[in-house]
């Protein structure tokens, strides 16, 4: 836990170390122009993108994942069955830090996370990516009696996204992380490394294709967890953007899909699942 703390330390510095150095150079800054985000929405399918809301804006988030979609019973491709819901804040009180709050139905999880952007891609391509970084720290509010200590409720995750707009149609990012649960079982390990890697193809002004996969890389004793793959759409404004998608993760934060997902895409563990952000200026 210690070693962790530590980790977590540096992640959450490092970032604000590197805008105080990109800060040091405002006359190359004004010269340069920043290349427009990468991506529309703060989100693509089940991982954060390096898009940082505007100063003073406010974002409205929800999530959707119905159950799967061959359950074995008459639910309607799983529009029946029970279905996790994400609904969140987020605030941007600097252009280049965002803080959220949201909370999830299954296992009733308290989610506080932040994005920083620590580098922007530019369009003279001197800077030829952004990099953000994404942590939250996770509460799991069920009762008492599942948990022997309170720190056994929680768990942390921490990303670097690298994002690119190659072109006003094609995006890509790939995006490691470290994620952490103070409990586990004895199969497990406490913390798991993975990468995630995902991209858009916009076939219209206002529409896009979307793909988002993970792979774990850290192996446990047995029971490792499946790659977390989705496929969708994305309809996107200046403001709003709607993603409606197949994919075989049914958590709605990023450590407890990357460390439990036993879902197998291929085997037909499919649901459906949408995002909806709405923004608002101030």
């Amino acid at each position: 836990m210690k070693n962790y703390i530590k980790l977590l330390f540096v992640f959450m510095f490092v970032p604000f170390a590197l805008i105080a150095q990109e800060d040091d150079k405002k006359e190359e800054k004004v010269k340069e122009k920043l290349e427009r985000s990468a991506f529309d929405s703060s989100t693509l399918i089940d991982t954060q993108t390096n898009t940082v809301l505007s100063k003073n804006s406010l974002e409205v988030y929800m999530a959707h994942r119905f159950g799967f979609i061959d359950g074995g019973r008459n639910d309607l491709a799983g529009f029946w069955a029970p279905s996790n819901i994400r609904i969140g804040l987020s605030f941007a009180p600097h252009e280049r830090v965002t803080l959220g709050f949201a909370t999830v139905k299954f296992d009733r999880l308290q989610d506080f996370n932040w994005k920083v952007a620590i580098l922007r891609q530019t369009r003279s391509n001197k800077m030829p990516v952004s990099v953000s970084y994404y942590g939250n720290f996770v509460v799991d509010a069920r009762n008492r009696e599942n948990f022997k200590y309170t720190e056994d409720r929680f768990s942390f995750f921490n990303q670097l996204i690298i994002a690119k707009r190659f072109s006003p149609g094609f995006s890509m990012q790939i995006a490691p992380s470290v994620s952490h649960y103070n409990v586990v079982n004895n199969t497990m390990r406490n913390d798991m490394i993975a990468v995630s890697v995902g991209g858009r193809i916009k076939i219209s002004s206002q529409t896009g294709l979307i793909l988002d996969y993970t792979q774990p890389l850290t192996k446990f004793t047995k029971e490792n967890p499946h790659p977390g793959i989705s496929v969708g759409v994305e309809f996107s404004t200046s403001a709003h953007a709607f993603q409606i998608f197949a994919t075989n993760y049914n958590g709605l934060v990023p450590q407890k899909n990357i460390m439990f997902n036993q879902n197998d895409y291929f085997k037909g563990d499919v649901l459906i699942g949408f995002n909806i952000t709405r923004i608002y200026n101030f």
